[in-house]
């Protein structure tokens, strides 16, 4: 592992005392200019830059946390950052806001300029690309607390609050084959991201215990790297294949919104012809056409929880936040676009 070079190292390096460096970098007149000259070239060859917020951290903190957000245009997100401003205010906090786009190198980025200094505790949900958390632990190295909410990484130890992904998964399968679907599958962004594996693992396991699966090809379709046009082609030939599905549970909420798409164009009607169902948090679902049945999740509370935990770790001295590991709960709300349609009365009624 590299050492890591601090104003420490410069002090050992150049027999001098560390208040000395730090002055010398303060440019104090009490520091001759031969060895401001010393130390400014002893940091140039160990490419050492001064922490320009160091100082003002050792006496007090910077009243600011950091949340790193793969993207807004989800909902959830939306009433997250809702939830973690309720604390933060109470707290006398300012929170920056941080958007990775769902791109890794951004994410490594982001994290990187939070250990600067500028910000005592980091909230984040990884990207998709997400496959290290090396940038994460020279956070924890730093002793600034970080924690997970929604989108975790496994194997990494420090505080997440999450959903019983797993568990909607499942109960997504198994409302679709109790209104009568043969064909279900899964619709999801990631094939990596654990929310949607245990997502996509709880589907499979619902369809499973109702013998649809392994009998049938794999039901989880996934929709990486796409772009809408792309994705919204992908649903089309999806939808009117030979082999096309009867029900549909999207991992995200925007999948749902193309496929209504995709089925308004093609005449397909729901839940008649495909039933569908959306792991989302719009509050507009109820006046979909037709009403989109959803689970949704405690956003707000999410985003709450995660924070609340986040200020134990700062305020707290010496408190482990590590094992703090809450799971908030999801909620199914059945609408139309799931339901059972009776087809008896619709013939019985046209006789």
């Amino acid at each position: 592992m590299k050492k890591k070079i601090n104003i420490k190292t410069l002090a050992a390096e150049l027999n001098l005392s560390v208040a000395t460096i730090s002055k010398a970098f303060k440019d104090s007149h009490e520091i001759s200019k031969a060895t401001k000259e010393r130390v400014l070239a002893m940091a140039s060859t160990l490419n050492y830059t001064p922490n320009p917020y160091a100082s003002s951290l050792r006496k007090k903190k910077s009243s600011t946390i950091a949340v790193v957000l793969p993207e807004v245009a989800d909902n959830f997100f939306s009433f997250a950052i809702n939830g973690i401003q309720s604390v933060a205010e109470k707290k006398g906090y300012h929170v920056l806001i941080y958007l990775s786009h769902e791109k890794f190198d951004i994410e490594k980025t982001i994290i990187d300029d939070c250990n600067s200094g500028r910000v005592d505790g980091v909230l984040i949900s990884i990207t998709k690309e997400t496959k290290t958390a090396d940038h994460i632990q020279k956070l924890q190295d730093e002793n600034i607390p970080v924690v997970f909410f929604d989108r975790e990484f496994e194997g990494f130890k420090t505080a997440r609050v999450v959903t019983n992904d797993y568990e909607c998964g499942y109960l997504a399968a198994k409302h679709l084959i109790e209104k009568g679907c043969k064909k279900p599958v899964f619709l999801s962004i990631s094939s990596s991201l654990p929310i949607c594996i245990k997502r996509a693992e709880g589907f499979k396991a619902g369809l499973m215990e109702s013998g649809l699966y392994p009998h049938k090809k794999d039901p989880i379709i996934y929709f990486t790297d796409l772009n809408q046009e792309e994705t919204f082609n992908q649903i089309k030939k999806l939808v009117t294949g030979k082999d096309k599905p009867d029900g549909v549970v999207a991992s995200v909420e925007k999948l749902a919104v193309i496929l209504y798409l995709v089925c308004y164009e093609k005449n397909i009607k729901i839940p008649e012809e495909i039933k569908v169902v959306a792991f989302s948090t719009v509050d507009t679902a109820p006046i979909f056409n037709p009403s989109l049945s959803t689970i949704t999740q405690s956003a707000f509370e999410i985003g709450k929880t995660a924070a609340e935990i986040l200020f134990k770790g700062i305020e707290k001295k010496n408190y482990d936040i590590t094992d703090e590991y809450v799971v908030i709960p999801s909620t199914f709300f059945e609408r139309k676009s799931s339901q059972r349609i009776d087809t008896t009365k619709k013939k019985n009624k046209n006789s």
